[in-house]
């Protein structure tokens, strides 16, 4: 059964709901010292991000115990459902540690397998970008587009970490792209995407995205009028990385990420 308008605006109006209530814990946290422990593959996970978490899965569970649940921390319940929560409690948990406001609360919705819903927020800076399938996307409630620029000198590329890039088959492809671009910079991990669905940016590049890193992405940076592919074009949060750019640019940029 496919969704309705109303169920995709109910759904996007819950989840702002959730990711608000979430980015509240976090800030009970955010510029004090915060003790972390390292999960299997090296990254930090701190209080914040499991108390984040958990409130939304309570909320979700009573509210919706038919849906899946897939969760950074938590990993996945109820899989198979005809509606999936994608969950990334804070996105950027290094720069939180920090101190740095570029942490995200992100979380993503598929119905059916395909992208519905995205809601990505900023709980330092009070910035909320969100989006229904069919419904536009805004920031903070006003409605926001990507850039019109369209050739690559005029554009602003991002990433999130240059040696993770320049480590990987895409390296080549990013220096010769910071060649001919306006100028790059690292505003990265789930604010350079939102910057690209706000305008302010044209591109974000991520050789390396799980898919709650990417979750709400696909549907945001879509309704914003932008495209949102791995870097090897596949239009899926679950393909291990993510290429968020103005659509005028996206074919370029992937034939500049081109491997092989």
């Amino acid at each position: 059964m496919s969704a309705s308008e109303t169920e995709i605006r109910d759904l996007l109006d819950y989840a702002t709901t959730l990711a608000h209530e979430a980015g509240d814990i976090t800030l009970k946290y955010f510029g004090g010292v915060v003790a972390s422990d390292a999960k299997g593959d090296g990254t930090p996970v701190t209080i914040a991000d499991r108390e984040a978490e958990q409130l939304i899965r309570s909320r979700i569970e009573r509210r919706f115990p038919e849906h899946s649940i897939l969760g950074e921390e938590y990993g996945e319940s109820n899989p198979g459902a005809r509606v999936r929560w994608i969950l990334d409690p804070i996105d950027a948990t290094r720069s939180f540690m920090r101190g740095v406001p570029l942490y995200g609360v992100l979380i993503g919705i598929e119905i059916e397998d395909e992208s519905t819903v995205g809601v990505a927020h900023f709980p330092p800076l009070r910035e909320t970008v969100a989006a229904g399938r069919g419904l536009g996307c805004t920031w903070n409630e006003r409605p926001c587009r990507v850039s019109e620029v369209d050739r690559i000198e005029d554009a602003v590329i991002c990433t999130t970490d240059v040696e993770r890039i320049l480590s990987r088959p895409q390296g080549t492809g990013w220096r010769n792209l910071q060649q001919q671009c306006a100028f790059s910079r690292t505003w990265g991990d789930c604010y350079g995407h939102a910057l690209v669905a706000t305008g302010r940016i044209e591109a974000q590049v991520d050789p390396v995205m799980a898919p709650w890193d990417a979750g709400p992405f696909l549907t945001i940076v879509t309704e914003a009028g932008g495209t949102f592919t791995t870097l090897g074009g596949e239009a899926t949060v679950h393909g291990g990385s993510g290429l968020s750019s103005c659509s005028g640019l996206h074919d370029t940029l992937l034939e500049f990420l081109h491997v092989g």
